[in-house]
């Protein structure tokens, strides 16, 4: 089946490349079981011995199915067991402190403009990222108002290097002219 890309598919074409294999086999094996049969016969025996095979093949897997699903509450139960008799020393002892990331230049007035990465929802997230897509200054306002390290934690570190990279390409603005001869 083809994809988008019009490519075929690479898990299909695995698939029809083992089943050509599996009918060539069988054939193969029919082949020096019936070396004087007739074309038909062959043909015949071919697809009764390709679908008994199919068959079998279809049955074991649905039997290990069956042995996966029966394993699964046991699993289960364990895991939870596992989790209560878990020693305490694995859980910290305190909660951690959310992360606060001052500005650079932060004074008594800037007490506001701490901003806690931890505290923000995951749509406000995905609406700094947004307008940070749209327009890049506001990657570089974040970085002067809240430091770089804020700003790679909330765009992702490789994005606030995109845009640092972009910005010292020097871009032609061509800006906005007129059609008259000034």
């Amino acid at each position: 089946m083809p994809l988008a890309s019009g490519r075929d598919c690479p898990r299909c074409e695995d698939r029809q490349a083992s089943s050509r294999a599996q009918r060539h086999a069988v054939a193969a094996a029919v082949d020096d079981a019936m070396p004087y049969a007739s074309e038909t016969d062959r043909h015949r025996a071919i697809d009764r011995q390709l679908h008994e095979t199919v068959t079998a093949l279809a049955w074991a897997r649905e039997h290990e199915w069956e042995q996966v699903r029966a394993q699964q509450p046991v699993a289960a139960k364990a895991r939870a067991e596992a989790a209560a008799t878990r020693p305490a020393v694995d859980e910290p002892a305190t909660p951690a402190a959310p992360i606060v990331l001052p500005s650079p230049q932060t004074t008594a007035d800037d007490v506001d403009r701490d901003l806690v990465l931890e505290d923000l929802t995951r749509e406000q997230v995905l609406d700094w990222r947004t307008r940070a897509a749209r327009d890049h200054q506001v990657v570089f306002d974040h970085i002067a108002w809240y430091g770089e390290t804020s700003a790679q934690r909330l765009f992702t570190r490789a994005f606030v290097a995109d845009v640092q990279r972009l910005s010292r390409l020097g871009h032609l603005d061509l800006g906005y002219s007129t059609w008259e001869r000034s």
